[in-house]
């Protein structure tokens, strides 16, 4: 059941931009409104268009496809040692590759278009954060909703620069509406100018922002306080400074308002969305005007299930990109229940060309989020753009496990133990045989601080298997080189041939784009 319905007007969003155009010339004929625009101070009137606009800074995050398909998995599964690119064959969308293979040069079209869609969004939250606050309150916009606008705004900017400054280092750093010519380029901020400024606008949103069970049906999707302290956690690990990790992931844990959902399958449904242990996660919705054809903004559908599922007529018949590795399907145990539920391993019945089917040795597919039923169902897509699933961004078993991995830093390695074991508890719980998924210690770790670290480690890559996160893990950790040539070292033949040498101190990061270098002189990061 979908409830923030992310609809926003063409027509309002391209009034404001407009609005902006006519603020920027210097002559006074010039500044004469055209028949049918909107200034900015007549469309940001009434509590209503406010609204309006804090929705519209959620639809960049929907975004997949422009110039070329650009979903965040193909940086977090692909790029690590979680995932195959997959489609059709190793020439079969030439950008993913270069990403799969250590091979990304400048000019790479994923690279762009995923840069340009967090600015779109910048932009969109900059403009609100500039109008709302002077806003006059009325009886759709009380004065506590304005400050949860705020928040929203607040807490989507910080995730926009999360998600450039983790994938590309530091960034130019716009933190207002640019309405001149003379204010498109901007200098590139460092990596922990821009961490600071995500930090300062999500203690913002954590002031502002409604707890989850505070919104009205209606409203569930947006960001809550709960999204803001979970996010002030991912992004005090990635600055190492676990302290302020774990005081945030008490708050989050100790509000009540979370939990794991019952059946760890059921987050991957249209009946699991969410749920109790949906933290945030990317709306999309299935209508009739979805189209892709004209690239961003045309879609209110997602296509990650057209991209994921397998190319055979039997298994959905879509295009076959990001296949679990066998490394990845190895690092499960075998009597793990999770492995099946996230890995689809067809059978050769199942496989209609293996030619098509099977990617450099690879016949699995990612079964989290090519839209599978738990009793093994496909449902038909309406179009191809319109799938109507929902993105996991943050579950609590992200936040649990994020919060054993504070704690564990910290010292405090019961409560690390306790947060790992509700994790593992939920999946044993999924399975009849005795002895599976025991508590910490198990296998060969044992009780030391070291071993929870690797363990910790290894059930994060397990939980949160093909959702995007294990490329970010393994780099935040500083483990990344190790980790892909341990990976390239057990893949097939025909996996190494592809590769390139990963190359430490450049390829944790992507280049940042030669077009907008171009637009916007800046240095570029090493090696590229």
């Amino acid at each position: 059941m979908k409830f923030l319905k992310i609809k926003t007007n063409k027509n309002m969003i391209a009034a404001v931009l407009l609005s902006a155009v006519t603020l920027t010339s210097c002559n006074g004929w010039l500044t004469e409104p055209a028949p049918g625009i909107t200034e900015l101070e007549d469309f940001f009137s009434n509590g209503q268009t406010a609204i309006q606009a804090a929705t519209s800074a959620y639809v960049p995050l929907m975004w997949e496809y422009s110039g070329t398909y650009y979903s965040e998995w193909f940086i977090g599964d692909i790029m690590s040692d979680d995932a195959l690119k997959g489609g059709q064959t190793i020439g079969d969308m030439a950008d993913a590759y270069d990403l799969e293979n250590w091979k990304t040069n400048t000019n790479n079209g994923l690279v762009l278009e995923y840069y340009r869609a967090q600015y779109q969004g910048i932009g969109r939250c900059n403009l609100g954060l500039d109008q709302i606050p002077s806003m006059n309150t009325d009886t759709v916009m009380n004065e506590r909703m304005q400050k949860r606008l705020l928040g929203e705004l607040h807490y989507l900017r910080a995730y926009y620069y999360f998600r450039l400054v983790r994938a590309y280092g530091g960034v130019p750093k716009v933190d207002f509406v640019i309405m001149s010519a003379d204010k498109w380029q901007q200098p590139r901020a460092s990596a922990e100018e821009i961490y600071d400024f995500i930090i300062e606008d999500l203690e913002l949103a954590n002031t502002y922002l409604w707890h989850k069970s505070e919104y009205p049906t209606s409203d569930l999707g947006r960001a809550t306080k709960g999204a803001a302290q979970a996010m002030l956690m991912k992004v005090n690990l990635y600055n190492h400074n676990y302290a302020a990790a774990k005081a945030w992931g008490d708050s989050i844990v100790n509000s009540g308002e979370y939990d794991l959902a019952t059946n760890f399958g059921i987050n991957f449904t249209l009946a699991g969305e969410n749920n109790i242990e949906s933290v945030f996660e990317i709306q999309y919705m299935e209508e009739a005007t979805s189209d892709y054809g004209e690239g961003n903004g045309f879609t209110r559908g997602t296509f990650t299930p057209i991209l994921t599922r397998s190319r055979s007529s039997q298994l959905g018949g879509g295009w076959g990109f990001n296949k679990p590795t066998q490394n990845l399907y190895n690092a499960f145990d075998s009597n793990d229940p999770r492995r099946d539920i996230t890995i689809l391993n067809p059978t050769d019945a199942q496989i209609d060309n293996p030619e098509e089917e099977i990617y450099l040795g690879s016949r699995y597919l990612n079964r989290k989020i090519m839209w599978m039923e738990l009793d093994g169902t496909i449902p038909a897509l309406a179009h191809n753009s319109r799938g109507p699933l929902n993105n996991k961004q943050i579950r609590y078993a992200d936040v649990l496990l994020m919060y054993a991995e504070a704690a564990c830093e910290t010292g405090d390695l019961g409560a690390a133990k306790s947060a790992l074991e509700q994790v593992r508890a939920r999946a044993r719980n999924l399975s009849s045989q005795e002895g599976v998924l025991p508590a910490f210690p198990y296998g060969n770790y044992s009780d030391s601080q070291d071993d929870l670290r690797e363990a910790i480690r290894k059930e994060r890559r397990l939980e949160l298997a093909m959702e995007g996160h294990r490329w970010f893990d393994i780099c935040r950790w500083g483990i990344a080189k190790e980790t892909m040539d341990a990976y390239k070292a057990t893949e097939t033949p025909e996996c190494q041939a592809q590769m390139a040498e990963f190359i430490k101190g450049k390829h944790e990061l992507l280049p940042i784009p030669s077009k907008e270098i171009d637009l916007n002189p800046m240095s570029q990061n090493p090696g590229y």
